[in-house]
């Protein structure tokens, strides 16, 4: 049958004698199976008929009606995919770069905010901390009544962002208990442990698996940090304070980098539960800020006496350093600077934060990492042009052009990939 209908569907004039003895024989045949099979018989009647109309202009009509051919669509579904892969990396750069300019703003801007502030560097910790609760709340309550922030986003599982409460509360009391003992020069060399502990983390809890550039990659931008940083200090300055300081340093980043594999793990697991969607970024960090101010409260005693304040007396600093920050009454004379420089420090943190979980949430935890590793050596740089308020500017370290050029050719290593017509593989940023 189908035969018959290609025979006559490519039919020539001149053999157009043979349609009628062809459909005349068609139709005796499927007189015969009549009875057996009536639905058949009317179907393919039909289409021997219709088969017999068309002509090469029919041929051509019949083709515009398939459309083109499955290779020629899974050549555009491929390049749509392409597309996507390149807008996804094009988003990953942009996130990544406005995260270096906010935090190296964020360092240089908590240097400028502590000359008015000397004296309160815990008031300015803990203002901070629970300021941006009320921010982030604030943000948190505009979008949901814009619309942006939906019912199911905060019915998500509180328990995982309690527990990222939990790590920031630590990891600042570990930071802050290390950082009171250990030089300047040493809490950088040291903050690269943060590097590795995201790339463990993500392997073990991730099911991450990085090649071999990526690796090399963040072991030079680790390497080209200490060196920078290390070559303008004294040698041996780790190992003068004790070794239990530095390990408890090390501890702290390692509680650091438990909490952004965890953010990540909140991210991922959100967009299940939300069948596609994703949890909106001021979500996680509204609840997890509430839950780190409240371990912080239950901290605060053993906080404030790191930081040489006896507990009865942290109310009478923490009015003085309220009046400094406002520079009012007896303190405005001895806070020149403030409340400027540490209203911008603390807008400047906070959009640091939101930029930089919102790398985390497009890419990775560790794309996240170096992105704020990389604001180390800018940072340096910047401390020694003469900035307003700091006095004398610093000398440059004498690594700091070879420390730099190894960071930059790490970050360059680790996003390096070869070219692939396999649109469908992740690039390097993203993962």
């Amino acid at each position: 049958m189908s035969a018959c209908c290609r025979r006559l569907t490519a039919a020539t004039p001149a053999a157009s004698h043979h349609i009628p003895r062809l459909i005349s024989s068609s139709i005796n045949y499927l007189h015969v199976n009549h009875r057996k099979e009536q639905g058949i018989v009317l179907r393919s009647r039909r289409w021997v008929i219709e088969a017999a109309a068309v002509g090469p202009r029919g041929v051509e009509e019949e083709q515009k009606k398939r459309g083109p051919p499955r290779c020629c669509s899974c050549d555009g579904d491929a390049f749509v995919l392409m597309e996507r892969n390149v807008d996804r990396r094009v988003e990953v750069m942009v996130a990544a770069a406005a995260t270096v300019v906010l935090g190296v703003g964020n360092r240089v801007l908590y240097k400028l905010a502590l000359v008015p502030l000397k004296q309160y560097p815990f008031f300015l910790a803990q203002l901070a901390t629970f300021g941006y609760v009320i921010v982030y709340f604030s943000i948190l309550y505009l979008r949901y009544q814009s619309g942006k922030v939906t019912d199911e986003m905060l019915s998500l599982p509180k328990t995982p962002l309690i527990a990222v409460g939990l790590l920031e509360a630590l990891a600042a009391a570990s930071g802050m208990a290390a950082g009171a003992i250990l030089s300047g020069a040493a809490i950088p060399i040291l903050s690269q442990s943060f590097l590795v502990w995201q790339l463990v983390l993500s392997y073990i809890f991730l099911g991450r698996r990085y090649k071999f550039n990526q690796l090399l990659g963040c072991f030079l931008v680790a390497a080209g940090v200490i060196i920078t940083v290390a070559s303008g200090s004294g040698t041996g300055s780790l190992m003068e304070t004790g070794i239990f300081w530095s390990v408890l340093m090390i501890i702290s980043f390692l509680l650091q980098a438990a909490d952004t594999v965890l953010k990540e793990t909140i991210f991922l697991d959100s967009a299940q539960r939300l069948k596609g969607g994703t949890v909106d970024l001021f979500v996680v960090n509204s609840y997890g800020s509430a839950y780190q101010a409240l371990f912080i409260c239950i901290l605060l005693p053993f906080l404030s006496n790191l930081w040489g304040i006896p507990f009865s007396q942290l109310p009478s600093y923490l009015k003085d350093g309220a009046a400094c920050f406002l520079n009012v009454g007896t303190m405005s004379n001895k806070c020149d600077g403030a409340p400027l420089l540490p209203l911008l420090f603390i807008i400047v943190n906070m959009g640091f934060n939101v930029s930089l979980l919102h790398l985390l949430k497009i890419s990775s935890a560790v794309v996240s990492c170096l992105a704020s590793t990389f604001t180390v050596p800018i940072s340096v740089y910047l401390f020694t042009l003469p900035l307003p308020y700091l006095g004398v500017a610093s000398s440059l370290p004498p690594g700091f052009v070879v420390g730099t050029i190894i960071l930059v050719v790490g970050v360059f290593i680790y996003t390096w990939r070869r070219p692939s017509l396999n649109s469908s593989s992740n690039t390097s940023l993203v993962s």
